[in-house]
Order: C-alpha cells, then structure tokens, then sequence
C-alpha cells in the first residue's frame, strides 16, 4: 500500500475484523496543517484500491481454471475405484473356490484325526480299567494280610483311578467296581479301628506299634473323616478313666484335688510322648488334640462344681484364697500347654502389648470355667480397701521422726497406688474382660474416699482443745498439695494402664477422669488454703487502714503506715510458704490468689473507710500503687537473686489492682460542680445504677437524701444521653456492696460460711471473729463456688472475684449484671479464667457431695503439668500467650 501522509497502515490493522477507518484518519491527519495532503491522499487510495480490483480479478480467473481441473481430476478418480472394486470382486471368489479345494483335499484327513482320538481315548480307559480292576484285586488281598503301607499306596492309586470313571458309572460293570471299591473302603476303616481297639485293649501295642503306624497312612488315604474317627477314639479312650475317677467321684472331682488332675494328665502326655507318638503322624498333632479334649471336659466338670459350691451353707461364697489358688494353679497348666504347643511361648500378662501375634491357643482354655466367680475377688479387694482408708486417716501425713521436703508426699499416697499396681497385674492374668471393669470401679470408688476422707481431712481447720478449731500445720497442707498432684498424675497413669491391659471391647468403659479432676480440684483448694494464712496474718492491718481518718487529709505524703506494715507481713509469710514449694505452677497460683485477695479485701475496706475525702482517695491511690509495686517482686522473693519476674504474673497484678482504680479516680472528683462528679462517674464506673451512684455519694460523705437528690436528677439526665446507651446497667464492682442494707460489715458469717476457702477477702472487722468449722469445710467449697461463678462470674478455687466474699446478689439483679470487663474476666488464678466462668461447674444444696465439687473445680484446673502456664496460668497469660 502507498505510503500516506507519512504513515503506512499495516496488513494486520487493515485486515482486522472490527477496523475502524475514522481511527485511522484521526492518525494520518493528527494535526491541522495535515490537510492540505487531502488531494493527495485520496489520490493514493484510489490507485491502491485499482491495484487490489486487478488482483481480485486475476485470483477470480485464476480459481475458475483450478476448478475444471480438479473435476477432471475427480472423474479419473472415480474410474480407477470402479477398476479396483472388480479386481478385489474376483480375488474374493478365487479364494472361496480355493477353500473349497482344500476342505475337500481334507475331508478324509479330519475324519482320520478323530478316529485316532477316539481310538486313544478307548485304550486309555481299557488300560485305567485294567489297572484299577487290578489294583483292586491287589488291594483286596493286601488288606486281608493287613500289609498297610501296600495298602495305603494301593489305596491312593484306586481312588485317583476311579475318579476318572465317574462320567462312566451309567455302565453296570463300572457301577460294580465303584461299589466294590467303596465297600473295600468301610473294610479297611473297620478293619483298622478294630486293630487299635484290639491292641490297646489286650496292651500289645509294643509288638503291633510298627503295623498301627502303617494303618495311620491307611487313614490318611481314607481323608480327614476316618482321621478325626480314629483321633476322637483315641481321645476318648485314654481320658475314659480320668472321667471315671474326677466326674464319678466327688471327692476326688473337688476343687481341693486340683492339682490330681494336672497330674493326671501330665502323666498321659509323658505316657504319649514315651510310646504312642511313634504310631501317629506329628502333622496330625494328636497330642494337642488330646488336651484340647481334656481342657474341655474340665472346664466343664469345675463349671459344675463351682456352681455347686456357690449354692451350699446359705449360699456362703467361696473362700477367696483357695479359689484365687486353684485359678493360679490353672493358669499355670494353661501356659505350660502353651509353651509345648504353641511355636512360641505365650507373652506375659504383666507386659503392657505382647509382640506374638499368634492367638494363643490354650488361652482360657480351663480358667474361663472361673471368670463368672471372680467377683469374689474383687469383692475381697473393695473390703481389704475398705480397711486400708481408716488407717491411713489416723496415721499423721508425716511420721514424727522424718525430715520434712518440699518433694515429700503422704506415704499413704504411694501404698495406695503400690496397691492398685499389684492388684492389677494380679486381675490382669486372672481376667482382662468384666472382672477388670469392676475392680476399675473398686479403684475409683477408694480414690474417691481417699481424696475426700484423707486429703481433705488433712487440711481441713478442725477443733483443738478449748480452741474453736486448729488450723492444720503449714507443713501438712504443702504434704496435701503435693500428694494431690502426684495422685493426679497417677491416676491418669493407671487408666491408660488399665486401658492397655483390658479387651478392645471394654476400653471404653475405663474413665478416671473425675477422680483426677477431684485430685486437682483439692489442689486448689490447698492453694486457698495456703492463702488463707496470709489472710489471717494481715487482718490487723486493715483495722488500722479502716481506723484511718480519710475525710480528714488535707495533703497527700508518702505512702500510708499500714502499707508498709502489710507489705512486711505478706513478704514474711510468703517467703515462708514459698520456699516449700517446689512446683512453679502452685507457686504462681499462690501468688495470683493472694493478690487477689488483697485487691478484694482493699475494696470491700474502702467501703468501710467512709467518708473519703478527695485527698483521701488520692492517698489510696498511691498507696495502691506501692502495694502493686511490692506485689511484683512476690513471686521471686523465695528465689535466687536477680530472678526474673515472667511479664505475665506482672501484668496479672496489674489487672487485678487495677479494678480498684475507677471508684477512686471517682471519688478524687469534688462534688462541685456536679457535672464533673456525674461525668466522672460515667467515665469510671460507667453503669447506670442509681443505687451505684448513691453509694459513691455516700462515700464522698453526701449521705442525705435532699443533698443527693439533686446529683441524683443529673446524672438520670446525663445517662440518659445517647451516647451513654452502650453502659451497663449495673457495675461488678459496686453492686454487690449495696445489697444487704447493713453493708459489707454485716457480713457476719463471712469467716463460718467460707472459711479457709473463701473467694475474696474475709474483711477483718470487730464483729468477724468466728473460725472455720470442720462441718462446714463441704459448705465452704459450695459457698465459694455460688459466691465466685453463679453471681459474679469468676473461677472460686485458685480463681478471683470482683467482690469481698460473704454477701450475695438478688435473682433479679444477677440476671441484669452485665458480662465482665475483659480485665475482669481474665483476674481468676485458675488457667484461662474467663474460659473457667462459662465452664465453672454447677454446684448442687449446701450440703451436697464433697467430692462432687472437688471433680467440679479440678476440671478448671487439670491442664499440661509440664508448664505453669498451661494449668494455672492466668486467662490473660492463657489468651495472650506471655511467659508466665
């Protein structure tokens, strides 16, 4: 194409389907001045268009002269197939004519062919037929003079023959010889059991032991049925007289003879071994068979005989040593089966798996006449654990004469399980089926008993002479902690024993769950308990903060003097506990309840410290802070120096001090003017209870109802914003301070109704001086689990509260309390506490079971034993994932 304006269009742009010619003028007269080649242009177009009719034209002829060439071509290609048909025609008849020639030329040969076959097949049959009628004849006479291995190889060749003639036994001749060969059979069978029975009854079998071992291949040729008819014979003739004597008899079938008949039979397989094995083939295994025979005709007799002693004297049960030694006395014989028959022997039943995999085969083969009666057994296991629990309750958690450890647990702990291990390796030879099951329930039934009437027995504040009660012994209450663990351990050990040694089809039904979860739930509970010595030593401390005059400060100066002497007396008492524990998780759940605890005993004590001033709650907050600041280093006081402390149990004591920060920052606020106390009160409390509001009014000292009225008003006003529409209705913190209308102080069955267990701070006021009550140490535990998770949604054992203990929500206003701040959520000190409030066990009446609240909070509690944070870390350690 001629060049235009400069450009030149490509092939490929004006060949496109969708070309477009406006773009292309826009590119060859882009610019004004482009227009003066218009003339030009158009020139050049209509000579490249004259170009292109010319060959269109020339391709148009071109392509009207290929086309009679190809129907040209076309025609010649037709005549030439035409050709090639007719010549394909007459090669197909010539090869049907030249078949036809040959079948011909063959014919005769075909019918040649199948004459020879014929003729090979008649003399095959006429010389089968000769030989077997010969070899009959042989037979016959062979048999006769009794010369069996003749007669087995004889025998062998007559039955392969005649098996060749049953398509021909419509031939009466064949139908003859094939009935004459079967009577000749029944002969020999007859003829040969006659022989055994003869010898063994006349007691010839040293001089015809050679002529009855020929006759056992006489048998094999006769198939498996005589075989079996001579080996049960054989069977039943030499166990003849041990039925005779053991079922006959019944003193000599008593279980007290049982040791006769092992011997017995013992003496029959030597007897075998010395001079009947050599007349029967080994593969036949006749030995095998016998005890096999004689193993069922005593599971039988000792069925009987058991079932026959259970129904004697009043239906007194069997003496459980005797049976237990009988039962031995058979396994014993029962693995010595084994051992000589078996190729291995058979694997112990005290290995966990057993590496043969070969069935064994005389595996209860007697002892499961037994297995009905071993509930004697395990009977006799419950009452001799019975009798173990009251001795170990009287025996003291330490003997006198024995160092104390931090890694010491009760002795009690170890004889129990030591106990456990031997009873199981013992139940496992006698039974791994039902037997096991019940003596797994025996197991969790004294571990139950043990956890409730040793351990919690032993830590328990119980009366002492003229005093009220007596708080356990700090050395006894670590014993308990750890014994506590070790037992949770173990008990997880034993299931997964126990599962390993039991039959597939009862693995299910093994579970020591709960009396794990009991086990760690008395851990916590020792953990409290420890803590509960720190309580007690610092409630004169918070009499002085209460005797303090609050409303009275006129500045703010160093931190308070009962700050310090707090700080002294925990530091001293838990370097003392901490230093006998050896466990970093238990030490870290101590430590996380004692802060706990202060930081509930700070708040339920503000409220007993009114009026504050606005320098009064200023002073409290610097005093909080310094007693946070001594809380961080609690951890590590027993440890090395320059330990460090794990950022989570930093951040932990923060979370909890910091609830404490809201009503002060609330009460630093003059209640002039008012909007700033109200906007105060929506920043930090941020709830909208009138109650809540009021009760802060009377802390600041605004305790008439004319005076409050007013800041009353206001904040309905201000609340009612809709910006405030997200608050809570009412605040964790504060709510439960105003239910009882005597306040917290008329919490006077604080110390009775939780005791040493109880979720908060016990608030040490004039009127609290009662002790904890043996009878109420069930109470306790149920009192702190409604107090910690039914009202304010917070793990109770190891775990926190918002709240001092002993006072309690309404229905109505527990179904109002708004879901926890996150930093509340997180505060228990059992793992993941935010997880523990929706999973926190229900607790049944006051006096409901122990134990069954014990399995309840272990379940809070039972996580990895190999890190702290993975079982009583903090729900913030457990979500955030921090050291800790």
């Amino acid at each position: 194409m001629p060049q235009l304006n400069g450009l030149v269009p490509t092939a490929s742009t004006l060949d496109s389907v969708d070309y477009d010619p406006i773009d292309q003028l826009n590119v060859i007269f882009s610019h004004p001045s482009a227009l003066s080649s218009v003339p030009k242009t158009s020139k050049a177009l209509r000579i490249y268009q004259n170009e292109l009719d010319k060959d269109i034209s020339t391709f148009v002829s071109q392509q009207s002269a290929s086309d009679v060439e190809s129907v040209r071509r076309i025609q010649i290609a037709k005549t030439d197939l035409a050709e090639l048909f007719q010549k394909v025609e007459g090669v197909r008849e010539r090869a049907i004519q030249t078949e036809e020639t040959i079948t011909e030329m063959t014919a005769d040969i075909k019918r040649l062919d199948n004459t020879k076959r014929n003729l090979t097949l008649s003399m095959t049959a006429l010389k089968r037929l000769q030989m077997l009628t010969t070899a009959y004849e042989q037979l016959r006479g062979l048999s006769s003079s009794r010369q069996y291995r003749e007669c087995a190889q004889l025998l062998q060749a007559v039955l392969q023959l005649m098996a060749h003639f049953k398509s021909y036994r419509s031939i009466d001749q064949i139908a003859t010889l094939s009935r004459n060969v079967a009577d000749l059979q029944r002969e020999l069978l007859e003829q040969v059991c006659e022989d055994f029975e003869v010898t063994f009854a006349k007691a010839e079998l040293g001089q015809r032991r050679g002529m009855l071992a020929e006759s056992c291949l006489v048998m094999d040729a006769l198939g498996e049925t005589a075989r079996s008819r001579l080996i049960t014979w054989y069977c039943n003739t030499q166990l003849r007289e041990y039925r005779r004597v053991f079922r006959g008899n019944e003193e000599a079938g008593s279980l007290d003879n049982i040791s006769r008949r092992y011997s017995w039979f013992k003496r029959m397989l030597k007897t075998y071994d010395d001079e009947h094995a050599a007349v029967f083939p080994d593969y036949w295994r006749v030995n095998e068979i016998l005890a096999n025979a004689f193993c069922e005709s005593t599971r039988e007799d000792f069925r009987g005989i058991l079932s026959r002693s259970t129904r004697k004297v009043d239906g007194l049960s069997l003496d459980v040593d005797f049976l237990l030694s009988c039962l031995q006395e058979t396994l014993d014989f029962e693995h010595g089966l084994e051992r000589r028959f078996a190729n291995t022997s058979r694997a112990s039943t005290d290995t966990l798996s057993s590496s043969d995999e070969k069935m064994p085969v005389f595996s209860q083969a007697i002892s499961e006449a037994f297995e009905p009666y071993l509930s004697i057994w395990v009977e006799a296991q419950d009452k001799h654990l019975a009798g173990m629990i009251p001795k170990y309750r009287q025996e003291p958690p330490k003997p006198p004469d024995e160092e104390f450890s931090p890694q010491m647990v009760i002795s009690s702990s170890t004889e129990l399980f030591s106990f456990y291990r031997l009873t199981l390796a013992q139940c496992a030879k006698l039974s791994t089926g039902t037997r096991l099951v019940e003596l797994t329930k025996v197991f969790a039934k004294y571990l139950d008993q043990y956890a409730q009437q040793i351990l919690l027995y032993h830590v328990s504040e119980r009366p002492s002479g003229q005093t009220p009660s007596k708080i356990p012994p700090l050395e006894d209450v670590v014993l308990v902690l750890n014994t506590a663990d070790y037992c949770f351990n173990t008990c997880n050990q034993l299931e997964e024993k126990i599962k390993s040694r039991i039959d597939a089809s009862f693995r299910s039904s093994i579970d020591l769950q709960i009396q794990a979860d009991a086990f760690m739930g008395i851990a916590s509970a020792t953990v409290r308990a420890l803590v509960r010595r720190v309580e007690l030593d610092v409630e004169p401390v918070w009499r002085e903060m209460r005797n303090t005059a609050w409303s009275k400060m006129d500045s703010v100066g160093d931190q308070s003097s009962y700050v310090e002497e707090m700080l002294r007396r925990i530091r001293d008492k838990a370097a003392e506990i901490l230093g006998m524990l050896y466990k970093s998780q238990y030490a870290r759940a101590f430590c996380d309840n004692l802060v706990e605890l202060i930081a509930n005993a700070f708040l339920a004590n503000i409220f007993q410290c009114k009026p504050i001033s606005e320098v009064g709650a200023e002073q409290m907050l610097l005093d909080i802070y310094v007693l946070k600041k001594g809380f961080e280093e609690l951890l590590t006081i027993a440890s090395p120096p320059n330990t460090a402390v794990p950022p989570g149990y930093v951040k932990r004591v923060a979370q909890s001090m910091s609830r404490l920060d809201p009503i002060l920052k609330t009460l630093q606020v003059r209640p002039s003017p008012p909007e700033a106390l109200v906007q105060a009160y929506l920043i930090h409390i941020a709830d909208k209870s009138d109650a809540n509001f009021r009760k802060i009014l009377e802390l600041k000292g605004i305790a008439r109802k004319q005076d409050q009225s007013h800041l009353v008003d206001l904040f309905q006003a201000h609340r009612a914003s809709p910006r405030n529409d997200a608050l809570p209705q009412s605040s964790a913190s504060l709510t439960p301070m105003i239910v009882q209308s005597g306040g917290i102080g008329a919490a006077g069955n604080l110390a009775s109704g939780l005791g040493s267990l109880s979720t908060a701070a016990s608030v040490s006021t004039s009127n609290l001086h009662a002790r904890f009550d043996p009878t109420t140490f069930g109470n306790a535990i149920i009192s702190a689990a409604r107090d910690g998770v039914d009202r304010f949604g917070t793990p109770v054992l190891g775990g926190s509260s918002n709240t001092p203990s002993g006072v309690s929500t309404p229905a109505s206003q527990q179904q109002q309390q708004p879901s926890q701040p996150a930093q509340h959520q997180q505060d228990g000190t059992a793992p993941a506490a935010a997880a523990a409030t929706a999973t926190a066990p229900s607790v049944g009446p006051v006096g409901g079971n122990l134990n069954e609240i014990s399995r309840g909070f272990g379940k809070l509690f039972r996580r990895d034993m190999s890190s702290f944070g993975a079982r009583f870390g903090t729900g913030a350690t457990a979500k955030n994932g921090e050291d800790g």
